[in-house]
């Protein structure tokens, strides 16, 4: 395992010095670049430093057992190199998880849309207990909530709702919540004491950022020609209209408005820029309503990915068939336990999956 974590360290130690030139800190953006690539590497660089010496701890030991003559002191050594080796076997596995691909959206805010499905104004109800629910468990963990969007009906239930909520690890831990989530409980509304079952769909996406892209000279190609419109002598003599195509995505813009072909170019990169804003946005916003669309399925009761079973005090997550029995603490925000054995079925989906390759 050090030999896996070795360059980590060396990038992270690069990184520590970068992060204190004054020259990267003069450049803001490069600096946060650096510091949040350093931040993130920073436990696997912890952990190759204990690892280190952990393993030169065992070499020294087992070096004295075979040279030690007293009987004790072989025994507390014998005793030491069982636990260090246990030791090394836990930060092994650790580093090994450490080690696993990320999800490039952990680091990212998250919007939350809670709405009703199956169920009429028992499933609105439900739907408003479980937005005060992540309300409650952001405040938990000191993050930001803002209310998006947030409609409700007469008797106080949820229409629709939308959060953006910011933190540190948001959305690593509530990308677990999204689907069908299913209530049985006796409704306020019910006068004859019957258990309904109800449904409310939640979906969980990254905040969408700022669409970030660079045009590369390999991907242009610019043609000159001559312009058609008035201009006198100059256009018959000069190629100075520009026809600029960005071949990925087949985008072609023109500009023939000034005589100098210098300025058209110029004119005509910043109409490319403004459409290629335009396209690689309009990508983004149709994966994110597919994301959406995917995440939430049709509401239906068999969808669900978990169960909130008021009778019996249990909430049970189908997904890894795990149950929480202190249903009034878990409505209050007290998701911890059940987020904790999500990311670590996650994870270990994650390790069998690359022992298959």
């Amino acid at each position: 395992m050090l030999e896996q974590t070795a360059k980590i360290k060396q990038r992270y130690d690069e990184l520590t010095k970068l992060v204190v030139d004054p020259e990267i800190i003069a450049n803001n953006k490069e600096w946060q670049k650096l510091v949040k690539e350093r931040s993130s590497i920073e436990e696997i660089a912890e952990c190759h430093d204990k690892l280190a010496k952990l393993m030169k701890n065992l070499e020294e030991s087992e070096q004295v057992v075979k040279t030690e003559t007293d009987p004790e002191m072989i025994e507390a050594f014998k005793e030491d190199i069982e636990n260090t080796k246990k030791q090394i076997d836990e930060l092994n596995s650790h580093i090994q998880i450490l080690l696993l691909p990320k999800d490039e959206n952990d680091d990212k805010n998250v919007i939350i849309e809670v709405r009703p499905a199956a169920g009429g104004e028992e499933a609105a109800l439900f739907a408003n207990t479980l937005m005060n629910m992540y309300v409650r468990y952001a405040e938990r963990n000191g993050w930001k909530v803002e209310v998006n969007e947030l409609e409700q009906t007469e008797l106080g239930g949820l229409k629709e709702c939308s959060l953006t909520i910011r933190g540190k690890d948001a959305f690593s831990k509530l990308k677990y919540e999204s689907g069908v989530h299913r209530v049985q409980r006796v409704p306020e509304t019910e006068s004859q004491g019957r258990v309904h079952t109800s449904t409310v769909t939640v979906a969980v996406l990254p905040e969408i950022e700022e669409v970030d892209f660079e045009i590369l000279d390999k991907d242009l190609r610019v043609d000159t020609y001559r312009s058609s419109g008035a201009g006198g002598q100059h256009i018959n003599k000069t190629d100075s209209a520009i026809r600029m195509t960005h071949l990925p995505t087949g985008i072609v813009v023109t500009c023939q408005d000034e005589r100098s072909q210098i300025k058209n170019r110029e004119k005509a990169m910043n109409l490319l820029k403004a459409k290629l804003y335009d396209y690689y946005k309009t990508q983004i916003d149709t994966e994110y309503s597919q994301n959406r669309k995917n995440q939430v399925g049709t509401g239906d009761r068999s969808e669900r990915i978990r169960t909130y079973n008021f009778p019996q005090g249990r909430i049970t997550d189908h997904r890894i068939n795990y149950s929480v029995f202190s249903i009034d603490a878990f409505l209050d925000g007290d998701l911890d336990d059940m987020i904790c054995e999500l990311q670590k079925h996650d994870q270990q989906q994650k390790l069998e999956n690359l022992s298959l390759k």
